[in-house]
């Protein structure tokens, strides 16, 4: 586990619009990390309670919105886990009443994951970034990958995930998420694959894990290494 009194956390930002394929990629980067390496935060537990999110004018909420994030704490917790201090939250059901809502606990590792469509947007988050990741995908790709998770996943019909992609997500994208492409350290396309981008953030990112002791080499009489049975 990461050990206080150490460096700072490396603090990681990833971004990208709806659908761009954060999570899978997300995944698939933590797998490549032992635990106490890496520690992900993601922005969806940090949504305002249902009867605070804006509705549009056809009263339905909009959750793609910079006001629809308590971004404050947020920005508290990754100050936390930056100064070795444990953080512990409910997590966000979206007032789903089938869903149980667990007690998460974020541990302070060398590398912290913060990830969500407006770490970019706010300052408050931004300025806390070491590395600012921005997962690209062109926009028909998303919109596909965006019918097929939203009906399947969330029962969805078409029209409702086209209204919401239409008055929603793209609005969204274009003024809050799009122009900060610009601030990304590194941009990763996620069009079919992103396999060479994972590899050279991982890469990257091993070098900021602290290395562990290693035994020392035990020898033979005559001096020569000895080499596992």
């Amino acid at each position: 586990s990461f050990v206080s009194g150490m460096a700072h956390p490396y603090i990681v930002g990833i971004t990208g619009g709806s659908a761009s394929g954060k999570t899978f990629f997300l995944e698939s980067l933590l797998g490549r990390f032992s635990e106490g390496e890496i520690c992900l935060i993601p922005q969806d537990n940090y949504y305002y309670p249902l009867h605070q999110q804006t509705r549009d004018e056809n009263g339905v909420v909009n959750f793609d919105l910079p006001e629809s994030i308590d971004f404050r704490l947020y920005a508290q917790h990754i100050v936390d886990l930056r100064s070795s201090r444990t953080v512990t939250m409910r997590e966000y059901t979206f007032n789903n009443p089938h869903a149980f809502s667990r007690t998460l606990v974020f541990q302070p590792s060398p590398i912290v994951v913060v990830e969500g469509i407006f770490v970019f947007h706010f300052p408050e988050i931004a300025n806390l970034l070491d590395l600012k990741v921005f997962i690209d995908a062109k926009e028909h790709i998303k919109l596909r990958r965006r019918i097929v998770r939203d009906q399947s996943e969330r029962n969805l019909t078409l029209e409702e995930v086209l209204y919401q992609y239409e008055r929603h997500v793209m609005p969204t994208y274009e003024k809050y998420i799009s122009p900060h492409k610009a601030d990304a350290d590194i941009i990763i396309a996620n069009n079919r694959h992103f396999e060479k981008g994972l590899d050279v953030l991982t890469a990257f990112l091993k070098t900021k894990v602290p290395m562990t002791e290693k035994e020392p080499e035990e020898k033979t009489e005559t001096g020569e290494r000895k080499i596992g049975d």
